[in-house]
């Protein structure tokens, strides 16, 4: 990575991952930080979206709380993956999709305002592809942040604390929308995000400040893409654990070096019995089963029934859908 990337281009992606500055001119305040100009900021934030190391600078939003989501899976024929993954893609409520290595192969996850529209979305896919659907509904999430420490340190913390949905106000999903589309690496991003939906700019700040403090956004910051930074190896790792045991194997494992997701998620009846997930980057496979053995150990999980399910191709990924009628670039 070192080799790609200069020490302060790491240092941008490494340190501003979360708690972007909530101000007129964050950049300035970035570059104020970093003993560099506000210009080389933006400068260098532009070279690395254009090289793909930063997929935008925005939002995650906590999973339910300004909308709604759901993971889901189909079994795609070999001779029919790229049409079946194409056919989802092209849904705007799909933010990410995957083939991974499993009879249940296309996974991926749909967002929209409401479980009506997610549930019209299945529905489609659903008839264009002619494939059973697994929906996993999320249960309770033990880690969501999905920040990549550069130094393996892991804080769970961050993405686990309770949201507080009342917080919401009107307008409130159209700012979220635009952050999960991504502020514009521009002097003043949220005037010009503020421009775009004919607010005031302190107005939108004092807003995005609400729904960071309400825990409705999990992270404002820099939005990486991890394999254009070295984590290659994505595995997704499933177990059936027992109702009165999950909440303590979750939160052991929601800490685990190399755990960047946690969750419990419904079962699907007899398709797919599996409650807690867990999802491990790294930088090889043999280092991703490395981390998933320490973790099972650590999480009290050797016994548990499990599946792992290493990502083979990403044909998707972006930002949630939360506001009616809005398309998530890609």
């Amino acid at each position: 990575m070192s080799a790609t990337f200069d020490p302060v281009d790491l240092r941008l992606l490494d340190e501003w991952q979360r708690d972007f500055p909530l101000e007129p001119e964050p950049f300035a305040r970035i570059g104020a930080a970093m003993g560099i100009s506000p210009t080389s900021v933006l400068e260098r934030l532009s070279r690395l979206s254009s090289r793909g190391a930063i997929s935008r600078i925005g939002a995650t939003l906590r999973p339910n709380t300004a909308g709604a989501s759901t993971l889901a899976a189909v079994s795609a024929p070999a001779w029919r993956i790229d049409e079946v993954a194409e056919s989802i893609g092209a849904e705007p409520g799909v933010n990410h999709a995957y083939l991974r290595e499993n009879e249940w192969n296309l996974w991926f996850v749909v967002t929209g305002p409401d479980r009506a529209h997610v549930d019209a979305t299945l529905q489609r896919i659903g008839r264009s592809t002619g494939l059973q659907l697994l929906d996993l509904p999320l249960v309770r999430p033990y880690r969501i942040d999905l920040g990549f420490a550069f130094d393996g340190a892991t804080d769970a913390a961050r993405g686990s604390r309770e949201a507080d949905a009342s917080a919401l106000r009107p307008g409130d999903k159209d700012i979220l929308q635009s952050l999960t589309e991504g502020l514009q690496i521009v002097p003043q991003p949220y005037a010009a995000a503020a421009q775009a939906l004919g607010r005031g700019e302190y107005e939108v700040i004092e807003r995005i400040a609400a729904l960071v403090a309400a825990g409705i956004i999990s992270r404002l910051g820099v939005i990486v893409r991890h394999r254009a930074l070295g984590w290659r190896s994505n595995a997704m790792v499933v177990w059936k654990v027992p109702a009165a045991e999950i909440d303590r194997a979750g939160a052991a494992l929601a800490v685990q070096p190399g755990v960047t997701l946690c969750y419990q998620r419904r079962p699907c009846a007899r398709l797919w019995p599996y409650n807690l997930y867990c999802m491990i980057h790294a930088k090889s496979r043999e280092e991703a089963l490395g981390a998933l053995d320490a973790a099972t150990t650590a999480a009290g999980l050797i016994e548990a029934p499990r599946r792992v399910l290493f990502s083979v191709s990403c044909y998707k990924q972006t930002g949630a859908l939360v506001a009616a009628g809005r398309e998530v670039a890609a």
